[in-house]
């Protein structure tokens, strides 16, 4: 038995970030998600690294965390390698970025992104997000693709007491 799942490739950190949490809106030049709403999403992380480093510069300026702090999240992140779905997390709303957005309100958005300039960029709500038990191997496509999880390879759901 498998989930059937839509899914995306994340280059590293941003994939980490995601599936640990830390990243709680993925930008996008088109609104790839925006039909997902409310929907699960499979986290891909894909072969290559990205190549900018807004990310570490809020991580450690805004979000106040250390070099080692910074060091050991991006090795949480690589333990499955790459070139494999790695996660699920749920899809929330898109919205497209206006140009006007107050500077506090950029920085909040910025600082849930892990990225610098979102204007006129599509905004995706990720929330909840889990690592399966196992990493799956695949190859990674451009856009969404489907992809089938065995079910021995999904996290437990919480216990509810």
């Amino acid at each position: 038995m498998s989930l059937e799942v839509a899914c995306l490739s994340f280059r590293q950190p941003y994939a980490t970030l995601v599936l640990n949490g830390v990243k709680t809106i993925e930008s996008r030049w088109r609104p790839l998600l925006s039909e997902l709403r409310n929907c699960t999403l499979a986290v891909h992380i894909a072969q290559k690294s990205w190549e900018g480093e807004d990310w570490r510069l809020i991580l450690t300026e805004r979000l106040g965390m250390t070099t080692v702090q910074t060091e050991e999240l991006l090795e949480t992140g690589e333990r499955f390698g790459r070139g494999v779905i790695a996660g699920l997390v749920d899809v929330g709303e898109t919205w497209c970025c206006p140009e006007d957005v107050p500077c506090e309100e950029m920085r909040e958005l910025e600082t849930a992104a892990c990225l610098t300039e979102l204007k006129m960029k599509y905004l995706t709500r990720l929330s909840n997000p889990r690592w399966l038990n196992e990493p799956m191997y695949s190859r990674g496509h451009k856009d969404v693709w489907t992809a089938h999880i065995p079910v021995h390879l999904l996290p437990s759901a919480p216990s509810h007491p």
